[in-house]
């Protein structure tokens, strides 16, 4: 398959909409003044709450932040992921986080929890995850989240985040708390904007275009555009190889002259930010009809490519034992393996409200769909020899995802403070995920062998593609479920300041997973004006993705060598690494079952949650929660398990002896505890503007409280299930604490935002405790200052991280790449200091 086949149709399909969007766009209406948003006090919220009774975030009995869009502009960040981990203090983004696709989708964190234990919502109704598992990602490892940078920013209005367990009124993975991002619904008008900017070190540029649109449609409906485009150039933060000899030695012993002035820092381009290009479109409409009726629809399309240096090899063959897959007539130079992964995601949903009989209602379909293909760019199969192509397809993951909803709501008058809000719903919701092959080329061991003259001479060269290896089909595979819910939600207030509500769901997963029940109770007691005590107790799950269920790859690990144990006997002397083959194995097939796997079940949660709010005088607003969140039978994967039993077992299922295996299993119960403090202020500085200032504040701790044994065909052989590093990732991995405090100052035309973050520290472990390295906690700066030219333009200018802080310099150091300086994980990435300079076009 060469590069100009990939996704001829796809492309001309998002092409086709976002032209069509910026067609619509260029025949903008007469420019109209910015109406002003509501403050985060006073914005009504619609997650967490049903029927008719509307609350806002002060008086919402669970813990909600609301974000504004001229918030999502400020941050000068382009994807939405980046964007939230800038406001939101109980939200993590690790920086490189692994290999495999999570430096494309790469995985969060919310209250301490992986980016699949939350539920997305756009509008109100469920949000697709992608279709790339992070199979080799530290954080989050074996997640399938939500990839939220193919929503476009320029289509949000505001997003509200319900920090606290919700399964019993939204479903599954509504554990760590729920993102509802909602869609713009003007009526008129629009606006461009444009932005460019690169890092201090004059790497990583980036240009971003996004637009939206709206129009009337009918005598009262409307449709909202949105759209955006985004390009971004890679960056790497390795210093120069510390290869003693990058080419061969020359015949006679002595170094090649080449050497001398050879670059360097070629060989260290995986550690750092690929690059992307990146197209999402969306619509948002409504068209009320007769009899109260109103129809509404809205979607989104998205088309991204991405480019990652995910490997270096060097050609001499003495420095690094597997370039035996360098092949000096392919690559007399080395080569930098790239990783290519084009996605194409698209999800609509349709649906009508109205009023029957009292009731209120809700009917929608929602149906998406994820397709991404996975290549590999300048590499070879080295088994296939010099005739080995160089360009590879290695597998197609897809995801489709059709939800059916019928919400049904009514208020009843029952002689209480206020009435009594009962609200009842059914849920059917059909999945599908599939694994397609890759060309042969791309995993076959061919008979190649290493000829006379070359180091390794008379060896095989190691199997697959250097870093990684494309699907079998024999790996390949399809599988599907249907699930079926229904849920009742009542609240009321007992008195006019005690509000009390429960809500209870009932759910039924086909294939395996079984039935599960979930409830929510919550209250809020306003015990003097302005001050308000809240607290909440739920139970929730999480089923197993499909993705977990059926994947299954194989890939190629890096380990140190030796390692600081001692010696491992496929250690070659003087070699400081040493790759071996790995496969994730599904649980289901022999071999898994061979090794101790069992089906995977739902994890399950209990939730607590307690709270303080406080607005004690006019434009102040204080709250303090506090939350328990405990979690039985999480999904992890195992470690490394490989030797002579465990390859004796591989061979009778028809698989290599030397291959390091893992599968995912219901490994661990965690308990994780955490704060959240938030305060906000507004001063109405008169001639001199309005100035806002908010502090906000997270603290999480995650804790293993139970380890499933080990079975005794593992603990036999020296393994543990759940490793040392894997556990230490799961709970130190990410900073326990985050800071955040941000002042806007508006007067007349300007608009200054300033924010400070201070991410607390955080451990990346290795194998044995003298491979921990911690890093310690920084603050990090972001500026944007904006200027309105006349109402219809506005120019910024802006730095993220404004004084160039970087992790501290204490990662194990690659030496042939010169990677790791910074290590992997940093919440605020390792790229230093990034400015940029925006323009806004209104009409």
């Amino acid at each position: 398959m060469t590069k100009t086949e990939t996704f001829p149709r796809q492309r001309l399909r998002a092409r086709a909409l976002l032209l069509t969007a910026a067609s619509v766009i260029a025949l903008g209406g007469a420019a109209r003044a910015a109406e002003a948003d509501a403050t985060d006090v006073e914005a009504v919220v619609v997650t967490g709450v049903r029927g008719g009774v509307h609350r806002t975030v002060a008086d919402s009995p669970a813990p909600i932040d609301v974000i504004q869009e001229s918030q999502l502009t400020d941050t000068g960040k382009v994807g939405l992921k980046e964007v939230l981990n800038t406001l939101l203090p109980s939200f993590n983004l690790p920086g490189i986080n692994g290999g495999g696709t999570s430096w494309t989708v790469r995985a969060i964190t919310l209250r301490g929890l992986n980016g699949d234990q939350a539920l997305f919502l756009v509008n109100g109704k469920r949000r697709h995850t992608t279709a790339l598992i992070n199979n080799l990602a530290r954080v989050g490892r074996g997640g399938v989240p939500v990839d939220l940078d193919l929503i476009p920013s320029a289509a949000i209005d505001h997003i509200e985040v319900l920090r606290d367990g919700a399964a019993a009124q939204y479903g599954s993975d509504a554990i760590a708390g729920v993102i509802n991002i909602i869609l713009k619904d003007k009526t008129e008008g629009g606006e461009v904007s444009a932005q460019a900017g690169r890092f201090y070190l004059a790497d990583g540029e980036t240009y971003s275009v996004s637009a939206n649109y709206a129009r009337p449609l009918g005598q009262a409906g409307f449709v909202d555009f949105g759209f955006n485009w985004k390009n971004n150039a890679a960056a790497s933060r390795a210093i120069p190889s510390q290869a003693k000899y990058i080419y061969p030695a020359l015949a006679n012993g002595s170094p090649d002259p080449r050497d001398a002035t050879v670059d360097r820092y070629y060989w260290g381009q995986s550690y750092g930010a690929g690059e992307e290009d990146l197209l999402a479109a969306s619509y948002n409409g409504e068209l009320p009809l007769a009899n109260g009726i109103t129809v509404y629809s809205f979607g989104t399309l998205s088309h991204r490519a991405s480019k990652k240096n995910t490997g270096s090899f060097l050609p001499n063959n003495t420095i690094r034992p597997n370039t035996t897959t360098a092949l000096p007539e392919v690559y007399p130079l080395g080569f930098n393996a790239l990783r290519r992964i084009f996605e194409l995601d698209e999800q609509v949903a349709v649906g009508a409200r109205g009023a029957t009989s009292g009731w209120a209602w809700d009917l929608s379909t929602t149906a998406a769909h994820d397709n991404a293909q996975l290549d590999a760019e300048n590499t070879l199969n080295a088994t296939l020899g010099p005739a080995s192509p160089t360009y590879f397809h290695l597998s197609t993951h897809r995801f489709d995802q059709v939800t059916t909803n019928l919400d049904v709501s009514r208020d009843y008058q029952v002689g209480l403070a206020k009435p009594l809000s009962v609200a009842w719903g059914l849920e059917q919701r059909y999945e599908q995920f599939e694994i397609l092959p890759g060309d042969a080329a791309s995993y076959v061991v061919g008979s190649y062998v290493i000829p006379a003259g070359q180091p390794f001479a008379g060896k095989p060269p190691a199997p697959g593609l250097s870093s990684y290896a494309g699907t079998t089909p024999a790996d390949a595979g399809k599988i599907n479920r249907n699930t079926y819910a229904a849920y009742v939600d009542l609240g009321t207030n007992l008195t006019r300041t005690w509000y009390v509500g429960a809500a209870g769901r009932f759910e039924h997963y086909t294939g395996g997973v079984g039935d599960t029940t979930s409830g929510k109770f919550s209250t809020r007691w306003e015990f003097l004006p302005g001050y308000a005590l809240r607290a909440t107790v739920s139970n929730g799950f999480r089923a197993p993705s499909l993705a977990q269920t059926i994947f299954a790859s194989s890939t190629f690990t890096s380990v140190q060598c030796p390692p600081p144990a001692g010696v491992v006997a496929n250690c070659i002397a003087g070699q400081p690494y040493v790759s071996t083959p790995t496969k994730v194995l599904p649980v289901f097939t022999p071999v898994a079952k061979a090794l101790g796997a069992e089906p995977l079940r739902p994890e399950t949660s209990v939730n607590y949650s307690a709270g303080l709010t406080a607005e004690p005088i006019s434009r102040l607003r204080l709250t303090l929660d506090a939350y328990q969140i405990e979690i039985k039978d999480r999904i992890v994967d195992t470690g490394t398990i490989k030797g002579p039993v465990v390859g004796a077992i591989l061979a009778a299922n028809g698989l290599q002896s030397d291959l390091s295996v893992s599968y995912y299993t219901n490994a661990v119960d965690t308990r994780t505890r955490g704060l959240d403090a938030v305060a906000e202020y507004s001063f109405d500085l008169k001639d001199w503007g309005d100035l806002r200032l908010s502090g906000a504040y997270a603290w999480t701790k995650t804790v293993i409280t139970h380890l499933k044994p080990t079975p005794a065909v593992l603990s036999s052989l020296g393994y543990a299930l759940f490793d040392r590093q894997k556990q230490a990732d799961l709970t130190i991995a990410q900073p326990r604490n985050k800071v955040i405090l941000s002042a806007t100052w508006d007067r007349g035309p300007l608009t200054v935002a300033f924010r400070e973050t201070r991410y607390g520290s955080w451990t990346e472990a290795g194998a044995q405790a003298v491979s921990d390295r911690t890093f310690s906690g920084k603050w990090v700066a972001d500026l944007d200052v904006s200027y309105e030219v006349n109402p219809t333009t506005t120019v910024a200018l802006g730095a993220n991280n404004l004084f160039d802080q970087y992790p501290d310099k204490i990662g194990v150091l690659s030496p042939d790449t010169g990677t790791g300086q910074y290590g992997n994980l940093s919440p605020f990435g390792i790229t230093g200091g990034y400015y940029y300079g925006r323009v806004t076009r209104r009409f």
